[in-house]
């Protein structure tokens, strides 16, 4: 099929590829801990928060669409726990409008992170129904009928920095109860009110006012470290949930791994997705947000992004592509235009799901972009080469980046040179192993 819009990369072939190394950063990583070891400690403080519940109570587990390292361990884990307790627990998607906004979608992108009946022992329960329950402060509440019906909620998810506003909660169990139980009718609210309002305050005014009308139980927060194990695992209780996740969103922002260089001319990236991050590959480590009202990164400084794949746990959601430079036409095999246009409105963001420029191969893409950057050498050209941004222990620079990598202790720089190496069709041969 003949696509009328992909560039052939004439531009770029002629351009010489400057040589490559592998550098390793040595992150200083909160000690990893056994999750479930932790959980068994702190569920006394969740049985006394399920203590006043009649036996065969239906509770309802939220779990979002992020790639939690132990999402699935620790959801089975609760289950059981819930289960020895007298419980009835079922699983609900806490994930807004992605699944392309339907309860087939959602329930498909909790199987792609291996949260099914199966593993965790408890039948997932999707549904894109919500129940308003009244104004708070002029927010209009929502949340999963599911959830509602239930006798009680449990809230599992990862607290870590948000891509797109910063405040004393960002990414944790006050979003996930606010955007992620509130389905694609209260996140699209919620995110249309922070252009005006910022999610900074939406989010925790929303979720004070929702841990007051709803049966949350208890929380689950997680912590991972810079190499995605889990650090912290804490058992939260409804009225301590905002001091909790402050303390432990301070703690993440230190441990957040980004990139040891400032300024780059063309950051190439294997793969971007929701499961790696909400924006497909996160401002905190690209340093570019487009959305308008979103914060702006200080650093990285990056002139162009090249993008190779989309994650299959994206199941075709792009969100994010709009920071996008260049693609290859693989890129669209993976590519779901209705599911991102649907993320995008839901998070007052269309800008994220524009359209980049699309070359036949990776090699066009990476040449053509070489010709687009300021004017320099090839000894000189600033180039880094990741798998995603979650994965940045391990990463390829060009020549030009070592005079501000010899610098840092924290990375070990293989001299050896190494080169860009591509097929006969020219697609670029990951030294990252395969997804």
């Amino acid at each position: 099929m003949q696509y009328p819009f992909v560039i052939d990369g004439r531009a770029g072939r002629d351009v010489i590829l400057p040589v490559m190394h592998e550098v390793r950063q040595l992150f200083d990583l909160l000690p990893e801990v056994d999750a479930l070891a932790e959980l068994e400690e702190q569920w006394g403080r969740a049985a006394q928060l399920l203590a006043p519940l009649k036996h065969g109570a239906r509770v309802a587990v939220a779990v979002g669409s992020r790639g939690i390292s132990d999402v699935v361990p620790v959801v089975r884990s609760v289950v059981a726990r819930l289960r020895a307790a007298g419980c009835e627990p079922f699983i609900v998607p806490a994930m807004g409008s992605h699944g392309g906004a339907t309860a087939e979608g959602q329930t498909a992108v909790l199987e792609s992170l291996g949260v099914t009946r199966e593993a965790v022992g408890a039948p997932v329960r999707a549904t894109m129904d919500v129940v308003q329950l009244g104004v708070f402060d002029g927010i209009p509440l929502y949340l999963d009928r599911h959830a509602w019906d239930a006798d009680g909620i449990v809230l599992v998810n990862r607290v870590k920095p948000h891509t797109d506003f910063h405040g004393h909660v960002e990414s944790g169990l006050m979003k996930m109860l606010v955007i992620g139980l509130g389905k694609q009718a209260g996140a699209e609210h919620y995110h249309r009110l922070s252009v005006v309002r910022g999610l900074h305050d939406t989010v925790p005014t929303a979720a004070r006012a929702l841990l007051e009308r709803t049966h949350v139980l208890f929380g689950v927060a997680l912590v991972e470290n810079e190499a995605h194990r889990t650090a912290v695992l804490r058992v939260v209780a409804p009225e301590d949930v905002e001091e909790a996740e402050t303390e432990l969103l301070g703690l993440a922002r230190r441990h957040l791994p980004d990139l040891p260089v400032d300024d780059i001319d063309l950051l190439i990236l294997d793969e971007m997705g929701k499961d790696i991050s909400g924006n497909g590959l996160d401002p905190n480590v690209t340093g570019r947000n487009i959305t308008p009202w979103a914060a702006k990164p200080a650093r990285p400084r990056v002139s162009r992004i090249v993008v190779r794949r989309l994650t299959e746990a994206s199941h075709g959601n792009a969100c994010g592509l709009g920071c996008v430079d260049a693609v290859p036409l693989a890129f669209l095999d993976d590519f779901d235009h209705a599911a991102t246009v649907m993320n995008g409105f839901t998070s007052a963001a269309p800008e994220d799901g524009k359209m980049p420029l699309v070359f036949a191969s990776d090699r066009d893409a990476v040449t053509s972009l070489l010709t687009a950057i300021r004017p320099a050498l090839p000894e000189d050209v600033r180039l880094v080469y990741v798998r995603n941004t979650l994965e940045v222990a391990r990463l390829w620079v060009s020549a030009g980046c070592l005079p501000v990598l010899r610098t840092q202790p924290a990375c070990e720089v293989d001299p050896a040179p190494r080169e860009l190496a591509f097929d006969g069709d020219g697609g670029l041969l990951s030294p990252f192993g395969a997804a």
